[in-house]
């Protein structure tokens, strides 16, 4: 159990479809790091690009995306995660499953995934990637852990704080057209939850012609920035979170005991 959790996000402008490109890039940065990290998170899709073909580049879960991040996990004593695109076999009429799952790799190469619950609908994602029904919260180093991926962060009562997390963690390709409602939610899901909030973004332009610009932030459970980067930076954020500030601010203001209660049905 750990008070403080040194965590660093990177934010980079990723290469078209290309994992073994996009994969030697993070290593590449992960290299750099010359103090212990207890958190490395990395952005959406962060080998690939959001990418609407994933017959062409779906990896299954022993494929060398998630072989690396464990690499790297062992490696450093660090736990890391980003989404991927990942196929699952069906069967021989429906085919293949594919899912923007992430990852979440221990230090010890324990593995936990979480399939992205909210299909982007305006990119036909929905059409193309099977849904995630199952929120998943990650006990680590003493911190309770809450990952979602981009278009989540548009449903609040998705990532509502009913389980008492520490952490909530978005990954994104996040178009720059947009990036003032990416600022806004971000703050707001730290203030309603009374959680750290990390999101990373990536930055450049994808082969669809659609721009990113980052604007990665490491925000506290007030709202307060903590660490950012600016339009099309490349690089990290990061922080050290205070589990015990965390636990005196939610004491002291007490909001989320006046939380609703509610159920999440399933659409299935």
């Amino acid at each position: 159990m750990k008070d403080e959790l040194k965590i660093i996000g990177i934010q980079a402008a990723l290469v078209w479809e290309n994992p073994a490109q996009n994969i030697a890039f993070f290593e590449s940065k992960i290299k750099t790091l010359e103090n212990e990290v207890d958190l490395i998170v990395l952005p959406e899709m962060f080998t690939t690009g959001f990418t609407m073909n994933p017959e062409k580049i779906a990896e299954e879960m022993d494929g060398l995306s998630v072989a690396w991040m464990q690499r790297i996990a062992k490696e450093k004593q660090t736990a890391i995660c980003g989404s991927l695109v990942i196929k699952e076999p069906f069967d021989s009429v429906q085919g293949d499953k594919f899912y923007n799952r992430l990852v979440f790799v221990h230090p010890t190469g324990e593995i936990e995934t979480y399939n992205k619950r909210h299909s982007f609908t305006l990119a036909n994602e929905d059409k193309v990637y099977t849904s995630g029904a199952e929120k998943l919260l990650i006990e680590y180093r003493g911190w309770k852990i809450c990952p979602l991926i981009c278009y989540d962060l548009r449903f609040p009562v998705w990532a509502r704080n009913t389980e008492n997390y520490d952490l909530l963690i978005f990954m994104a390709n996040w178009p720059i057209a947009r990036v003032k409602a990416w600022d806004t939610l971000l703050k707001a899901r730290a203030i309603e939850n009374m959680s750290y909030v990390v999101g990373v973004n990536r930055t450049g332009t994808d082969f669809n012609n659609y721009e990113y610009s980052g604007n990665s932030l490491i925000i506290d459970y007030l709202g307060e920035e903590l660490s950012n980067l600016d339009k099309n930076e490349v690089g990290f954020i990061s922080a050290s979170l205070s589990k015990e500030e965390l636990k005196q601010t939610r004491n002291k203001l007490g909001f989320l005991n006046d939380r609703d209660s509610f159920k999440i049905e399933n659409n299935d």
